[in-house]
């Protein structure tokens, strides 16, 4: 499938540019017929001076509309330049750059190839036969005057044959600057496509990991912890049947019910400990972790986002779900202030141990890129803080830039069991 260019709309910049364009041309045109007549480039048989600002008119603002409608003005420009020369209006160079600009235009803006290729070369040749048959017909004039004939390359035979080499080097020109301008705008759209494509795909893939880091922890809680829980159920309820009954089986009951969570907490502590995420993305093949975060900033500077790396406070065990979610966010932050920020972007990425919690904050310089709805990498990144039991803020600093703050509260659970086990050892 063909990318074509015209996915590039005419902008109001280029516009305006093609109006400012028309207006210089138009007054050059004016300087150089009035300068032609003045030196005479046609001798005394010149048409009034107001034919001469007809006729600048007429190859000039027709370039204002020479993106927009590029056909209609080369065409438009070339019959003007063939009546005006054909007129012997003394304006002999502007004719010439506006024909040249209109050709190009045709080249570099028109979408379907095969009516821009027709509609140059019919140009083209029109111009070599009224070459051909001005040149026929001052060959034949008997008239006194001009470049001597005489001999098989006279004077005569040798300007008109450098008349027909500038036409052809000219036209050539015009052409092939035309044929490579819309190959360039055809490669950009090609690589814009690709790039929309990659960031699709590389959203996709972020969500389907999400995805699956849900149902992987899904499956694992149900595996070790559903039988755990449903158990106790079944103790808890036949204790409260024979409770008034019989005291001694509710305390045997009541003693499975806590033989059972202290189970359940042990393997759901196994299970946050092993549990980890796929890590074929990280940078040097590395174990997903917090360790890991001063590669991710290097593997960030060396793929042309500056990046700094700070940590505060002093560093505690965390679970290793809670770890690899904090990398993953990290990760997303960077990719997405390298993708959005700009070439000259640059970012700090900063790991704050506090009493109560691990904070992590990544920050940049560059274009904010948080646009209408937030994109799949953003709704990872919140799912991610989610699954770990904290929050995160994402968007647009007020001075300038973007930045990704994760709060994650420190889990309580050991300093929660080693003071039940106190009380359990005083008792």
């Amino acid at each position: 499938m063909s990318v074509l260019p015209p996915a590039r709309r005419v902008t109001a910049a280029e516009r305006s540019a093609d109006l400012w364009l028309a207006l210089a041309l138009f007054v050059a045109a004016i300087i150089s017929a009035w300068l032609g007549q003045v030196a005479g480039v046609y001798g005394d048989g010149t048409p009034a001076f107001g034919w001469a600002l007809v006729y600048g008119a007429a190859l000039t603002v027709p370039l204002a509309l020479r993106r927009r409608y590029p056909e209609a003005v080369l065409v438009f420009v070339a019959l003007a330049f063939f009546v005006g020369v054909s007129q012997r209006i003394p304006e002999v160079y502007v004719g010439n750059v506006a024909l040249f600009i209109a050709m190009y235009s045709v080249g570099a803006w028109v979408a379907d190839r095969r009516r821009a290729t027709v509609v140059r070369l019919a140009v083209i040749v029109g111009m070599f036969v009224w070459l051909l048959v001005t040149t026929f017909q001052a060959a034949t004039d008997d008239g006194d005057g001009g470049l001597p004939r005489a001999g098989a390359f006279s004077p005569f035979a040798a300007y008109m044959l450098l008349q027909f080499l500038v036409i052809a080097a000219f036209f050539g020109g015009a052409y092939l600057f035309g044929e490579r301008a819309w190959a360039q705008a055809r490669s950009r759209a090609m690589l814009e496509e690709r790039t929309r494509e990659l960031e699709r795909e590389r959203e996709l893939t972020a969500a389907q990991a999400v995805a699956l880091d849900r149902v992987r922890i899904a499956r694992e809680l149900h595996d070790v912890v559903a039988h755990h829980v449903s158990a106790m159920g079944v103790q808890a309820g036949a204790a409260r049947a024979v409770l008034e009954r019989n005291p001694q089986a509710a305390a045997g009951a009541l003693q499975t019910v806590e033989q059972s969570a202290r189970d359940a907490l042990v393997e759901l502590r196994q299970l946050l400990e092993t549990l980890r995420t796929p890590d074929a993305d990280t940078p040097g093949d590395s174990t997903v972790h917090l360790g890991a975060l001063p590669e991710l900033v290097e593997h960030a500077n060396e793929n042309g986002l500056p990046t700094t790396f700070a940590v505060v406070g002093e560093p505690v065990a965390l679970p290793e779900l809670v770890q690899v979610n904090v990398y993953r966010v990290a990760q997303e932050a960077l990719t997405n202030a390298r993708h959005h920020g700009g070439p000259a972007a640059v970012a700090d990425v900063r790991l704050r141990y506090t009493a109560e919690a691990v904070e992590l904050e990544v920050s940049n310089d560059g274009r904010a890129h948080l646009v209408g709805r937030p994109g799949l990498g953003l709704v990872g990144m919140r799912e991610r803080a989610s699954a770990s039991g904290g929050t995160l803020e994402a968007g647009p600093r007020a001075r300038g830039g973007f930045l990704v703050r994760l709060r994650v509260p420190l889990p309580a659970a050991t300093s929660d069991d080693r003071t039940a086990m106190d009380a359990e050892h005083r008792a």
